[in-house]
């Protein structure tokens, strides 16, 4: 998956703003459906300023699937950001992966508002929780 993260880095470098912010949007759009039963309290996000609900699954072989959405398609796009480098790995590999160094190259904090990035460590600690509670 960080290959695909890379790829989009590359990508990302040489569109403008706009261009850059059309590209996080269109990234929220390629995540699965997530069913409205399991936007609850309990897969809430805390600490974004839009809501943002992260569910994870396990498939036959141990990977972690995680299905996510938000109320704002810029966040939404943002959460599939942070999984494109854990999507469908196995919880060992997820802990292994420094999720923040993979985010460095789109400089989220310079490229959106305060706002829209402050849920971002929150986003990425529920990822690894997830990943450290099933390798316990």
């Amino acid at each position: 998956m960080t290959s695909r993260l890379d790829d989009i880095a590359e990508e990302y470098e040489f569109l403008d703003a706009d261009d850059r912010y059309r590209l996080i949007i269109d990234l929220g759009r390629t995540l699965d459906a997530m069913p409205d039963a399991l936007k609850t309290d309990a897969t809430l996000v805390r600490g974004c300023s839009a809501s943002v609900w992260v569910y994870p699954t396990r498939t036959d072989d141990g990977r972690l699937h995680f299905l996510a959405d938000s109320n704002a398609a810029i966040t939404k796009g943002i959460i599939a950001l942070v999984l494109l480098s854990v999507q469908d790995a196995p919880a060992a590999d997820i802990l292994a992966t420094d999720i923040e160094a993979g985010l460095v190259p789109f400089d989220l904090k310079n490229q959106l508002s305060s706002n829209r990035t402050q849920g971002i460590p929150n986003m990425i600690a529920l990822v690894q929780r997830t990943a450290a509670r099933l390798t316990a």
